[in-house]
């Protein structure tokens, strides 16, 4: 297809390198200079209001997180401290490509977005059902999103458009293959599990640090669906994830998740063999074993899902003492871009709002006005420092610093001993049994059968291929078959 020019910003112009954020250094934290990376996502969370652009479609409710294990070595959490200590939590599950008003039983990630409100303010664990994501870099989530909801001139989602990306991006090889296997559409929302999905920092009292992934494995056991069993129930109930997480509450049926952590002392990470921040790949559990540390169980219901699960908000940069941020790229967009979403679509002061505010204590800021202001600092003084009483900063950062070096520019993440894009995508596939292969080859060659052009066709088989021979093969031969007819 003939080219219609370079990319350009909104203002004209070209953009160099549309793939990989500015960062300090080689593996370093994204740069607030990188004005392309800022604008593209900026205005991406603008496309659409007043629903979410991603994660439109959810349900919510209220819990309880209760620590059964010691983890005071690893952080200084005060919510993580002591053995037994409850924490009041909300929960919202959500589908990612479909609007307000699709259904709930579609083959899609689940976002599980966790809300702790901790005696140290509120923090937010912005995750997934999945372990892994389609790709490793914020540049690319809009366009990434892009392919997955309606086109602009069809108005329909386009196979065309979902594996031409695919297809030109290997990286999301192993979220592909995730997605499309047995777990890609969780028969409730209660029988499935939910993931922190990026690396976090958790650090000490004694400022050592430690990188940590985040598991909630589901008390309910796995159940899934299957394609036809999924189309039958969609077209019937449409709300069906919705319903039957809200009569279970009813029911007194407090649906709860073991929460575990994988723990990476800061040391080993240069030298591990996958790049501990790459969001599409994993920590296998034989180098990092899960550690049991507490229980989430949901019981209460919200009263209004507008008030309390549409204009809830969930964003990766609400930390707490103890918890922070790692060099993850796709991470550090999400940062900017969460906090951003929610200022657009619910306003400035969205945190006011009584599923967002701190529960177990209060914020303190000088921030004042503008849409839904409730003037709660009556007559005090709003600015810091002040002589009048005024709150005031600790000196004390919530995370530990991470050393970084190089130039500054558009550079890959670093690469590790044995990082691939498809390594692991092959360590899943070949973890299958036969039956499950099966069904996973019959839902990939279905999509993919419904390109218009061959040479997309077979450029999202070639990555399976690269995966394990044998997947490829297989998917390949499903594929002609099924466009041949």
């Amino acid at each position: 297809m003939t080219s219609q020019g370079p990319l350009t910003t909104e203002a004209g112009a070209p953009v160099a390198d549309n793939q990989n954020s500015e960062t300090a250094g080689v593996g370093g934290p994204v740069l607030v200079q990188d004005q392309a990376l800022l604008e593209k996502l900026a205005h991406f969370n603008r496309e659409r209001i007043p629903e979410r652009v991603v994660h439109a479609r959810g349900a919510g409710a209220y819990g309880t997180f209760t620590l059964t294990r010691d983890v005071s070595q690893w952080t200084r959490a005060k919510f993580l401290s002591e053995v037994g200590k409850q924490t009041e939590t909300f929960l919202r599950f959500s589908t990612v490509a479909g609007n307000l008003g699709s259904a709930d039983a579609v083959r899609d990630p689940r976002g599980f977005a966790l809300k702790f409100y901790t005696e140290e303010g509120n923090y937010d664990l912005v995750g997934n059902n999945t372990p892994v994501f389609f790709i490793k870099d914020a540049i690319k989530f809009p366009d990434f999103i892009h392919t997955q909801k309606r086109d602009p001139y069809t108005g329909s989602q386009e196979a065309d458009n979902v594996w031409d990306f695919w297809g030109l991006s290997p990286e999301s090889t192993h979220q592909v293959t995730w997605l499309f296997g047995d777990r890609g559409i969780p028969a409730t929302l209660r029988h499935m599990n939910g993931y922190g999905s990026h690396t976090y920092q958790w650090n000490n009292a004694q400022g050592e640090v430690f990188w940590v992934k985040y598991h909630f494995k589901t008390d309910q056991g796995i159940k899934n669906l299957t394609t036809d069993e999924a189309n039958q129930l969609s077209g019937m109930d449409p709300d069906s994830h919705q319903r039957d997480l809200r009569e279970a509450i009813e029911r007194g049926e407090f649906p709860s998740w073991t929460v575990q952590v994988q723990i990476m002392p800061a040391a080993d990470a240069a030298t591990y063999r996958f790049n501990p921040f790459d969001l599409t790949k994993v920590w296998p559990h034989a180098d990092y074993p899960p550690i049991d540390i507490g229980k989430l169980e949901l019981n209460r219901n919200p009263q209004n899902i507008f008030a309390e699960v549409e204009q809830s908000i969930f964003s990766p940069a609400h930390f707490v003492p103890g918890i922070g941020p790692s060099p993850d790229k796709m991470l550090q967009g999400r940062l900017f871009a969460y906090g951003d979403a929610h200022r657009y679509r619910v306003g400035i002061n969205a945190d006011h709002l009584p599923v967002n505010r701190p529960h177990a204590t209060e914020a303190r800021t000088n921030s004042r006005d503008g849409y839904l202001y409730d003037g709660r600092h009556n007559g005090a003084k709003n600015y810091e420092p002040n002589s009048f009483g005024g709150p005031a900063q600790t000196g004390v950062p919530l995370w530990q610093p991470v050393q970084v070096a190089g130039a500054t520019g558009n550079h890959e993440a670093p690469s590790h001993a044995e990082d691939d894009d498809f390594v692991q995508a092959g360590n899943l596939y070949r973890l299958m049994s036969e039956d499950e292969k099966g069904r996973l080859i019959e839902n990939l060659a279905g999509f993919i059968s419904k390109v218009s052009r061959d040479d997309i066709a077979e450029r999202a088989v070639n990555n399976f291929r690269q995966a394990d021979g044998d997947f490829g093969k297989r998917l390949d031969a499903a594929v002609q078959e099924l466009r041949s007819k």
